[in-house]
């Protein structure tokens, strides 16, 4: 696997608008995250260790509104440290990232989960967060590292964006499916696909950044502009392609392909993701400069780590853990197997270049 993993708008950009919902929805759906209220500041846990002053007692994490893990994971981070988890959501990973820039030294939090690599580079530039090492991060973490940086992100987790396809619908039609990313081209498929606007979703966002690293500087809008005059369907956001016009659907659409995540399939049986069109989006934890509890920051950064939330992270939010040897779900192997490659951007070459490449999509596609 590729190590410089680079696959979830900071300072008004809209790059990835994507709402909450979308990126939730995509993440979770088996869990029914579609439900999913946001709220500005959750206590997930209560009480605080005797003795101290209450910044030493509770440590608070600020992280997006797709943040959940079970009561009983959590609840071991209390009984290790003695100190009180508050969780305060800051609207979807781009918000977050945005908050997190705007805010260096003045946090609103001790540390922060949820930072993706496709913004990892606006808070790190901004001297928004304090380098840590945690001693788990050498145990598989590392690998994910951001390039160039100073430790200032620790990855958590990974979510791998892909072209699904539903393997039923094509045996029942009786129709070859599609075999790789390039497939595309060919109208068939094209007319069968649901794809994303990456202006307004963050998958969305992702995919394009697999096409810009599959194909040549010049080749990549070629595909688009093929794809798009083919017949492929563009719509803004995940729920709508995946639950409204993707045939395994909840919605049993018309679209056998649709944009999604390689883990999607764990969750829709009869499907499958094209694992050579994987974008991996890796998500970030770390400590806030400023932080009134920055002790308290690091161990929850150490917890995140930990085999306790990395066992929980599949089944809670969608996504791969990134500590080497944590089990995955039963039928996970062979339904939702993880991508041994995948498209590699560096976050600063993302943020370099995000608005033009945008631009460029926009004339390729036609809008």
């Amino acid at each position: 696997m590729q190590l410089l993993l680079m696959l979830r708008i900071v300072g008004g950009s809209s790059t990835t608008g994507d709402n909450w919902l979308d990126r939730a929805v995509a993440r979770r759906h088996v869990l029914g995250a579609f439900a999913l209220t946001v709220v500005a500041v959750t206590s997930i846990l209560a009480g605080c260790a005797e003795g101290g002053s209450q910044s030493e007692s509770e440590v608070t994490l600020l992280t997006h509104d797709s943040f959940v893990l079970p009561d009983e994971v959590l609840d071991t981070f209390q009984r290790d440290t003695g100190m009180t988890l508050k969780v305060v959501k800051s609207g979807d990973a781009g918000q977050l990232a945005s908050t997190v820039s705007l805010t260096p030294g003045s946090p609103k939090a001790d540390a922060v989960y949820g930072i993706d690599n496709t913004f990892a580079s606006r808070p790190i530039d901004a001297g928004a967060l304090e380098p840590y090492t945690s001693p788990l991060a050498a145990v598989g973490a590392e690998k994910y590292a951001v390039p160039d940086s100073n430790h200032e992100l620790t990855a958590v987790d990974r979510g791998d964006v892909c072209l699904n396809v539903d393997d039923n619908w094509y045996a029942e039609h009786g129709q070859t499916p599609p075999t790789s990313l390039n497939d595309l081209r060919d109208p068939v498929y094209a007319r069968q696909a649901a794809l994303l606007d990456p202006a307004t979703s963050s998958p969305g966002m992702a995919f394009l950044l697999a096409t810009i690293g599959t194909f040549d500087q010049e080749g990549w809008q070629d595909y688009w502009k093929t794809v798009t005059a083919n017949g492929a369907t563009v719509v803004s956001g995940w729920e709508i392609a995946y639950n409204q016009l993707f045939t395994a659907g909840e919605g049993r659409g018309d679209k056998p392909i649709v944009v999604s995540y390689a883990s999607s399939p764990a969750a829709t049986p009869g499907t499958s993701a094209l694992l050579d069109s994987c974008f991996g989006q890796v998500e970030y934890a770390g400590v806030l400069k400023g932080a009134a509890n920055p002790d308290g920051a690091r161990k929850l950064v150490d917890f995140l780590l930990s085999p306790t939330v990395q066992q929980a992270l599949p089944e809670s939010m969608y996504v791969y853990p990134v500590q080497e040897g944590t089990p995955l779900p039963e039928g996970w192997q062979q339904s939702a197997p993880a991508p041994t490659t995948t498209v590699s951007l560096p976050p600063a070459l993302i943020a370099q270049n995000r608005e033009q490449w945008l631009q460029q999509w926009r004339d390729a596609v036609g809008r």
